[in-house]
């Protein structure tokens, strides 16, 4: 064996990375703080988000890594079916006996050249380690005047608590927040009869989940979609985006929902399948944010107000890492939003010592984090040339230079970041009747196994087959517009643009 890994975090990065690690020589054991493996996907109170009503904003296609396929006829599975297939994963590729349950970390620290894992058991030292312990699990509430004194009867709680739906039939809620979990709770309750008024700072575009019969992460999450985005002007992208996202679901001013601001890059977009039908049938009224609350009274910008039963915050995650110590954190400069490192994994003055999942995107985690954590058994393996300090600096540089901006990505443009440093992202030209659906197609797990390392005989198959899913890619002949957006693609590249 070339080592020993430790792994903190046992759910979907932390499993994916130990099945790759194995591959490639390594021992990993997985540290898991809960009594299951599952990350979010186990519901549990307290360590995860996910609530009982949740299905995916992802295709089940997407929703899967490269050697597992999640089947079934359910286009958005349940959140217990994702748990389901995690743990056939795990039987696959026999990680349960590598796990430490009810086992937490309580701090992570330099030992020579290895590392010191201090945790509830005891203390051991390993060569190297994974920290996949998850990038969704502290709840940000923004500060609101008087939010402390607020006296409604279901008090003040973050969406990732929301996990007694029924509390809430018949009461006046509000919803605070423009991100996915928002608008989704927003949604579910308002079906379960409950009042409810959503209050945003800025309105985003709404992208339903499921349009003209097809997953929207099909869609919107492409090749293309990168190649466009290292070729065009970022105003040209901004108007494709907006282009296919308004085509799929319209504007959210069309369903009385105040008008987004005309560029989709300064408005955000979110994936709801319900939330704007709900506000055109007035079961959600949508509100500008607080200014203030008092009491079980909330008063918004503009001095309109109104009394709740309860306040539910949807408005995103700090970053926490509380087990690193000193040192570490100090080195990658951490706080509750960024982490320096090389494309979200490495810095170079802590070899030996890797992430998973730690970035924040819109779009599903599954295939970005499989190629994450490929890359890194890779490059440890020796399967991939290693990483020097001169390659890894100006990335994390230009990471800094980024710092107090908007830090959410795109799926596809991390995916392609990680395939390409893996080694296995698969060049367009050398798959020609597979053209259409590596450019326009979506990013499933079998179109990273086509080429590179660990490439498999019938990956093309499988990626044609799932490229058709849904009716969606049922030929190799680009449509109008996809002739369109190619021709300028094709322009200014010089006609070199196939990855």
């Amino acid at each position: 064996m070339k080592g020993s890994v430790a792994i903190i975090g046992a759910g979907p990065g932390g499993l994916v990375a130990a099945r790759w690690l194995l591959s490639q020589g390594f021992e990993p054991t997985i540290f898991e703080q809960g009594p299951m493996l599952g990350g979010q996907w186990t519901g549990l109170s307290g360590r995860s988000g996910v609530w009982p009503t949740m299905h995916t904003n992802t295709s089940r296609i997407l929703t899967a890594f490269s050697d597992l396929e999640n089947t079934g006829s359910v286009s958005h599975p349940s959140a217990g079916n994702i748990l389901d297939y995690l743990n056939r994963y795990a039987d696959k590729f026999e990680l349960a006996p590598r796990m430490r349950l009810h086992t937490n970390v309580d701090r992570l620290s330099r030992a020579g050249t290895g590392w010191l894992v201090d945790h509830s058991s005891g203390t051991e030292i390993f060569d190297r380690v994974v920290v996949a312990s998850g990038r969704f699990h502290s709840p940000a509430i923004p500060p609101v005047p008087g939010l402390e004194t607020f006296s409604g009867s279901e008090g003040v709680s973050s969406t990732y608590d929301y996990k007694e739906p029924g509390r809430y039939r018949g009461k006046r809620v509000l919803v605070a927040g423009c991100a996915v979990s928002a608008l989704e709770i927003a949604a579910d309750l308002a079906q379960l009869g409950a009042e409810v008024v959503l209050t945003q700072r800025r309105q985003r575009y709404v992208l339903p989940k499921f349009a003209a019969g097809v997953p929207s992460d099909h869609r919107i999450f492409t090749r293309y979609g990168v190649l466009a985005s290292e070729m065009l002007a970022p105003a040209e992208i901004d108007r494709q985006l907006k282009e296919i996202v308004v085509e799929a679901g319209g504007s959210p001013e069309q369903y009385g929902a105040p008008a987004p601001n005309p560029s989709l890059f300064a408005a955000g977009v979110t994936l709801s399948q319900h939330y704007l039908p709900l506000v055109a049938e007035g079961r959600i009224a949508v509100r500008p944010w607080m200014d203030s609350v008092a009491g079980d009274t909330v008063t918004f910008a503009g001095g309109s107000s109104a009394d709740f039963d309860g306040i539910v915050f949807g408005t995103g995650f700090d970053l926490n890492l509380p087990f690193l110590s000193d040192d570490i954190r100090t080195t990658l400069d951490v706080d509750e939003v960024h982490l320096d490192a090389d494309r979200y994994t490495f810095h170079p003055d802590l070899p030996g010592l890797a992430f998973v999942g730690m970035w924040d995107q819109s779009g599903g985690y599954f295939v970005p984090l499989e190629l994450q954590a490929r890359w890194i058994a890779y490059t440890w393996g020796g399967a991939v040339p290693a990483l020097y300090d001169i390659e890894q600096q100006p990335t994390i540089e230009a990471y800094r230079a980024r710092r107090g901006t908007s830090q959410k990505t795109r799926m596809n443009l991390a995916a392609i970041t990680f395939a390409r440093a893996a080694g296995v992202e698969p060049h367009v030209e050398n798959w020609p009747g597979l053209r259409r659906a590596l450019l326009f197609g979506p990013l499933a797990p079998s179109c990273f196994r086509l080429e590179g390392t660990d490439a498999l005989p019938d990956a093309a198959e499988r990626f044609s087959r799932e490229s058709a899913e849904f009716g969606a890619i049922t030929s190799n002949d680009l449509t109008q517009r996809e002739q369109k957006y190619w021709a300028l693609v094709e322009r200014a590249g010089g006609g070199r643009t196939d990855s």
